[in-house]
C-alpha cells in the first residue's frame, strides 16, 4: 500500500478551505491498485477539495489515455479517457460509504483516493471497445 501513499488527503489538516492536487497515474499506480479492469495508462489527475459546512467537496479531473485490449483484435487499443465526477467526504465516527457521501474516521482525518482514481478510470471504459480499422471490417 506504500505505493499509494502519494494519494492520501488530508482533510482534517487543511489550513484554507480550498486545496488542490495534481497526480500523473501511469502503469505502477495501475499496478499498485491491482484492479482487473486497466493495467496500462497515461493519466493526469487534477483534485480540488473544498470544504464546506460539515463536508468536503472533492472535485476530480482527468484526462489521458489507457490501454485495454481490442474486442475484435485482441491487440492493445489506446483508449482516450477525459472526464469530471465530484465526491462528498464528511468526518464522522465510522468508515462508511453510501455512494452519496463518504465518511472517514474523525481520528484519521485522512482519505486516500486511489481507489476513487481508478474506479472512475474503470468507469469510463465503455463495454466494447474497438480500434477504427477493427469497426470498419465488422
Amino acid at each position: 500500500m506504500e505505493k499509494l501513499d502519494g494519494y492520501i488527503v488530508d482533510l482534517k489538516g487543511m489550513t484554507t478551505d480550498t486545496v488542490s492536487y495534481q497526480w500523473h497515474i501511469d502503469d505502477d499506480f495501475f499496478s499498485a491498485v491491482q484492479g482487473s479492469e486497466v493495467q496500462q495508462g497515461q493519466l493526469d489527475v487534477a483534485l480540488r477539495v473544498k470544504r464546506t459546512s460539515g463536508a468536503y467537496e472533492l472535485a476530480f479531473q482527468f484526462s489521458g489515455t489507457v490501454k485495454v485490449t481490442c474486442n475484435c483484435c485482441l491487440e492493445l487499443l489506446d483508449l482516450p479517457i477525459q472526464a469530471q465526477r465530484t465526491l462528498l467526504v464528511q468526518l464522522g465516527d465510522t468508515y462508511s460509504d453510501d455512494g452519496d457521501m463518504v465518511t472517514v474516521p474523525y481520528r484519521d482525518g485522512t482519505f486516500c483516493v486511489a481507489w476513487n482514481l481508478y474506479e472512475v478510470i474503470a468507469l469510463e471504459i465503455p463495454i466494447r471497445h474497438v480500434h477504427p480499422e477493427c469497426e470498419t471490417e465488422e
